[in-house]
């Protein structure tokens, strides 16, 4: 079958698993049920889709990677759900973002003239193609011309465009904005007592203050880095939790995300750090004995202290980004064995493990935020110290 064909079954395939990830989520409890006296084929595609699949040269595996990639990845439009119709054409539901482009100049279009990277878009007199999800500058046909390593030479213009990661991250934002307003107007209102919501997010915020800071940054400094902890604090967790939804927004799982959020704590670390921080790094033994003494141990120890300024933020991003990752792309993979066993007991099985995997993401989306936020408390409490501890 030609290219067509192939991309028309692997439309399919993703609209299948895609709802299979929607009904997850709402109907757990009700499929759970319905696979214990349900046909062989609830979870599975026909013999018909299947013998399409191997005619085509894609293999269901193949499939599945290709959805798993694709919902780990950003998008440039926010997709609710998709679906491809029976004369083979394919439906999006949702809504497109603002492209914005710095190429010879500002440009600025809808992503929608890239009908998900199946048409090539024109901006005034150029025209861009998204080919891997990065957009290139093409000609009107929307041609990608390779060098020997098969790698894109398409002028590549630096790109500003609102994803759908950057969405997830505006509309968190903002909840947090309303809900933490609401808190502190509800001490304002009830003589310091919270209200509705905020009796819910009022031990939490204890929590962080006399569980997190104050122990690890000490009573006379924790104030000043109050305002971030609690806002790192909530600001991952509300963004874990979004990733599991049915929406699937897998911003923590983007390794961009987590690095700015690293920088952030490296730049407060050393930017705040006392002069006895420094001192630390590099002389790190202090008066405990002469300076001829300490300069063969300082040839290493201090390359290590140097080191260790800028392995802390590193471990802070990958810890996060790689357990989010490895969580979406876990419940990803449980979800497709249910096309690949084809059976009421294979996909049962895999839908009862993909059911409480999502729940233990549920507490590992929360410990997440935990630990990156106690982990910062502590970098915080190392840049605050005084000569006395």
């Amino acid at each position: 079958m030609g290219i067509a064909a192939k991309r028309l079954h692997l439309h399919r395939i993703l609209d299948e698993m895609k709802n299979a990830q929607l009904g997850l989520y709402s109907r757990a409890i009700a499929v759970a049920l319905l696979l214990l006296f349900t046909t062989p084929s609830l979870f599975a595609n026909n013999s018909k889709e299947t013998d399409s699949s191997a005619s085509d040269g894609i293999s269901k595996k193949e499939e599945i990677k290709a959805y798993i990639r694709h919902h780990l990845e950003d998008a440039y439009d926010f997709s609710l759900f998709s679906y491809t119709s029976e004369d083979g054409a394919h439906y999006y539901v949702g809504a497109p973002l603002p492209i914005i482009l710095l190429d010879e100049g500002l440009q600025v279009f809808s992503s929608s003239q890239f009908h998900h990277g199946e048409t090539v878009a024109k901006a005034g007199d150029k025209y861009y193609a998204l080919y891997h999800n990065k957009i290139y500058r093409t000609d009107a046909e929307g041609t990608i011309v390779y060098d020997a390593d098969h790698h894109p030479t398409n002028i590549k213009p630096l790109d500003f465009s609102i994803t759908k990661g950057v969405i997830s991250m505006l509309i968190t934002c903002l909840l947090m904005f309303f809900l933490f307003r609401s808190l502190a107007k509800s001490y304002a209102e009830n003589g310091g007592l919270p209200a509705g919501v905020g009796r819910f997010f009022e031990p939490i915020v204890l929590y962080v203050r006399d569980d997190i800071a104050r122990p690890n940054i000490g009573e006379k400094h924790y104030q000043k880095y109050m305002s971030f902890l609690l806002t790192v604090f909530f600001f991952i967790w509300f963004l874990n939790m979004f990733g599991l939804t049915p929406l699937g927004i897998n911003v923590t799982g983007n390794i961009a995300v987590t690095t700015g959020l690293a920088l952030l704590t490296f730049l407060i670390t050393n930017l705040t750090g006392t002069k006895d921080y420094w001192l630390h790094i590099f002389d790190p033994l202090g008066s405990s004995m002469p300076w001829i003494a300490k300069i063969p141990l300082y040839i290493i120890l201090i390359p290590i202290e140097v080191l260790g300024i800028f392995i802390k933020p590193f471990s802070l991003l990958i810890r996060l980004y790689a357990n989010m990752q490895a969580g979406h792309i876990v419940l990803m993979s449980l979800i497709g064995l249910m096309f690949i066993f084809k059976s009421w007991i294979g996909s049962s099985l895999s839908f009862g493990l993909a059911f409480a995997i999502s729940l233990i993401e549920v507490l590992v989306a929360l410990l997440q935020a935990y630990i990156f936020t106690m982990l910062s408390a502590l970098y915080f409490g190392f840049a605050s110290e005084e000569h006395e501890h």
